[in-house]
This record gives C-alpha cells, sequence and structure tokens, in this order.
C-alpha cells in the first residue's frame, strides 16, 4: 500500500488552525493524506481577541477552541509541541521536549517527518532591544500573557482601592505602540475602568485610572489610511486617553519610561505593544532565508526561497506582491486569505500540478474601541472605492470578522451555536471578568 502524503503545519493560530481544518476536510477525510497540526499550546484563541482577555471584557472559557477536540472532528492529527529545528535532507522537523510545571520531563525532544512542511508560528512584540523592557514590561503575544496581564490588572486595582496614603492614588498605566493592539487594549481598559464602582471598588473610578499610549511616529495607526488615524484620535481623546506621538522609548524601569528626550512618564503597569517579529528560532533552520525580523523569506506561492517542499504564510513569513514594493502585511486577514490559497496548492501537489501563486487582497482595516465604537475602511469587494465607516456599523463588520473565522473551522452550524452561547454568557456573567 502507497504511503499517504504527510502534511505538518506547525502553528495553530489563525491561519495555521484554518488551513489544518480545510485540509483535513479535503484530504484527510477521504485519506489522500495525513495532516498533522504541531502548536505549543493545547487550545487556539483567536489572537486578535487577546487584548480583550487582558482587560477582562472576554471569558476566553467559551472562545477557546481545543486542539485534539478539532482534531479528531476534522479528520487530522494533533502533536503538542514547540519547533526548535529542521532537517531538510531527512524532511522531518524536531520539536522541544515538553516539560511539566515542575521541571520534571513529560515527553523527550521527538522528530516528524513530513512531505510537505508548512510553518505558520506568527510573530510576537518587537521590543528593539530597548533596555529594561523585558524585564519591566507586559507584552500580549499569546493567551497565557494576557491572562497574567488581567491577574496583575485585578491585583493594581485592588491594591489602589485599598490604598491609605495621603498621595494620589490614581492607577497609571502606559502603552508603548499607537498601532492597533496597543490602541484597542486601551479602549478595553478604559471601558474595565468604567466597571470597577458597578462592582463594589467606589475608590478606583474611571477619572482615577490614568492611560497613556506612547508612539515614536508622528500619528498614532501609522500603518493604516491618515483619516483613520485621524478619527481614531478623537475618539481616544472622548475616552480620555492620553497619546503622547513622537515619543522614543530609550529605557524602560520600574518606575516608568524613559523618553529619548531625557523625559520619565511614570507608571505602575507598563505595556509594550511596538512592532512585531517573527520567532528567533526562524533564523536557525538549515539555512532558510530569513529577514532582519526573523520572517522566513517567501515566493508569491508560499514556498520558501530555498526549499520548494517547505511553505511559510501569515506573520512569520515574508511573502512578495507582484508591483508592490511592500511584502504582505502581517493581518489576520492576510493569514485567512493565505491558508485559502495554500490549501488549493497543497490539494494540486497531490496531483503533481502547479502551484498557485498567492495575490493579496486588501478589504480594509477595522479598529476596535470596546464597546464604545469602532472606526474603519472598507475596500475591495466591500465597495469599489474605499469606504470610511465608524460607530454601530463599524462595531459589526468587526465583530464579524471573528465570526467569519469561526465559519471557516468550525463551519456555518455550529458557529451558530457558539453565537447563541456567547449571547447567553453575555446576558448571565458580569461584562468584566472579575477573577
Amino acid at each position: 500500500m502507497q504511503k499517504s502524503h504527510h502534511i505538518v503545519i506547525v502553528g495553530g493560530g489563525a491561519g495555521g488552525l484554518e488551513l489544518a481544518t480545510k485540509l483535513g476536510r479535503k484530504l484527510g477525510k477521504k485519506n489522500k493524506a495525513r495532516i498533522t497540526l504541531v502548536d505549543s499550546a493545547l487550545t487556539h484563541v483567536w489572537k486578535p481577541l487577546l487584548h480583550e482577555v487582558a482587560a477582562g471584557s472576554l471569558n476566553t472559557d467559551t472562545s477557546q477552541v481545543s486542539f485534539r477536540a478539532h482534531a479528531q472532528l476534522n479528520h487530522f492529527e494533533f502533536q503538542l509541541g514547540r519547533l526548535c529545528d529542521l532537517n531538510r535532507a531527512e524532511k522531518s522537523v524536531v520539536l522541544e521536549p515538553i516539560i511539566d510545571a515542575s521541571g520534571e520531563p513529560v515527553v523527550a525532544q521527538r522528530s516528524i517527518r513530513y512531505d510537505s512542511l508548512v510553518i505558520a508560528i506568527g510573530s510576537s512584540a518587537n521590543d528593539f532591544g530597548t533596555k529594561g523592557a523585558k524585564e519591566h514590561c507586559l507584552f500580549l503575544d499569546n493567551l497565557e500573557q494576557a491572562r497574567h496581564f488581567h491577574k496583575l490588572l485585578l491585583n493594581a486595582f485592588l491594591r489602589k482601592e485599598f490604598h491609605q496614603g495621603n498621595e494620589d492614588n490614581k492607577l497609571s498605566i502606559a502603552i508603548v505602540g499607537a498601532g492597533a493592539t496597543g490602541v484597542e487594549l486601551s479602549a478595553e481598559l478604559r471601558q474595565a475602568s468604567t466597571q470597577l464602582e458597578h462592582y463594589g471598588m467606589h475608590n478606583i473610578v474611571a477619572n482615577k485610572v490614568d492611560i497613556r499610549i506612547v508612539e515614536a511616529s508622528d500619528r498614532i495607526l501609522p500603518a493604516l489610511p491618515e483619516r483613520l488615524s485621524t478619527s481614531v484620535q478623537q475618539e481616544l481623546t472622548k475616552l480620555d486617553i492620553n497619546v503622547a506621538i513622537n515619543s522614543v522609548v530609550a529605557e524602560v524601569n520600574s518606575e516608568g519610561l524613559q523618553l529619548k528626550d531625557g523625559q520619565q512618564i511614570n507608571a505602575d503597569i507598563k505595556v509594550w505593544a511596538a512592532g512585531v517579529k517573527a520567532p528567533e528560532c526562524l533564523t536557525t533552520l538549515d539555512g532558510l532565508e530569513t529577514n532582519r525580523i526573523n520572517q522566513l523569506k517567501v515566493k508569491q506561492t508560499l514556498q520558501t526561497t530555498l526549499d520548494n517542499d517547505i511553505y511559510a504564510f501569515g506573520d512569520c513569513a515574508e511573502c512578495p506582491q507582484p508591483g508592490l514594493d511592500r511584502p504582505v502585511p502581517p493581518r489576520a486577514q492576510s493569514a485567512h486569505q493565505q491558508a485559502s490559497t495554500l490549501a488549493k496548492t497543497l490539494s494540486a501537489k497531490l496531483k503533481h500540478d502547479a502551484p498557485t501563486p498567492f495575490v493579496y487582497r486588501d478589504y480594509g482595516s477595522l479598529i476596535s474601541l470596546s464597546e464604545h465604537s469602532a472606526v474603519g475602511n472598507m475596500m475591495g469587494n466591500f465597495s469599489s472605492k474605499s469606504m470610511f465607516i465608524e460607530g454601530r456599523l463599524a462595531r459589526l463588520f468587526y465583530i464579524s470578522l471573528y465570526r467569519m473565522h469561526q465559519i471557516a473551522i468550525h463551519g456555518f452550524l455550529r458557529t451558530g451555536l457558539f453565537w447563541l452561547n456567547d449571547r447567553l454568557v453575555k446576558a448571565l456573567h458580569p461584562k468584566m471578568k472579575l477573577h
């Protein structure tokens, strides 16, 4: 009996999970190929929701996807592990040992053989080597960090609630980076501060939580259209969120942020949300080409430049586009589109057909400002020209992005049931997670 073609996908983020699901349904179900998804966590949470987890406005118990359960339902396999090495000659990936909380080994280092390998391990915040950033800042790159943030936030609220000193008992939060993550996190934190009095913390009301965003560029959301930046800036002002532009952080210390011009911004909680880079391990994968932010260089077909049997997509890949001087931007919509293209390519590969070139379609950008509002510009299939939207309509479009992701991995029926469950949970539970 001929051995089944083995497709190994490393990374269970939005793109990786969607790809594994598509291939499982199309190839795994019919035994045309063996599909294995590898991830260092046991569950998936859509990364654009992490700022809501950190602020306490999202209950992750209802938003997580169990990789093992989902794999069983969608005809692929799941392996728990973290990529640490690659042997292209033997066509195998090496996974780190699994160690428990007490330091005891659970699973030894192991290898997985592949016929086609897809790397989709995403990105993390880039601190640009800023002194003190790793030691004193919180990051929001994964669910574990978001939960840690939330616990520290609740403790900070509690500490200020029972502060008995004569000095100002305001809670100060400084966020480095005015990209989508920094802006959306600031709005969620303001929403959380408005809920505190309702739940018995009468000393820490909204006007006693000082939220500040520090941005090195000359405007917030520098990667997005200027009109969108201006509108979001106005909304942040209404929410009493301070923004310092043209402010480069030179050092982070226990007291706060030291700017390049010498100014000190004191803060009880420091958050780093500026810039992105791919994981360092990609720079040592058996000679594969990477760029200055560790992304794997790929061709338009999403094949790595030095190995046609290894593909990379999402935030960890630098993918060129014809006629453009910039690669595909690191956005959730990019990963979603690339997963669809790769599903076609890998299915065609079994028939020895040519790969499908990836063509990025920009459908616009949406920025959520918690329950207060949303702002965005829609384009592509939504409109012949760029269409600026804000308020409830923009908020509806923003929510629909998550539902589209759910439809891609669960289908319409199950997504409808998840939506109904979310409505019930929202009606039965507090608006803010308090534990």
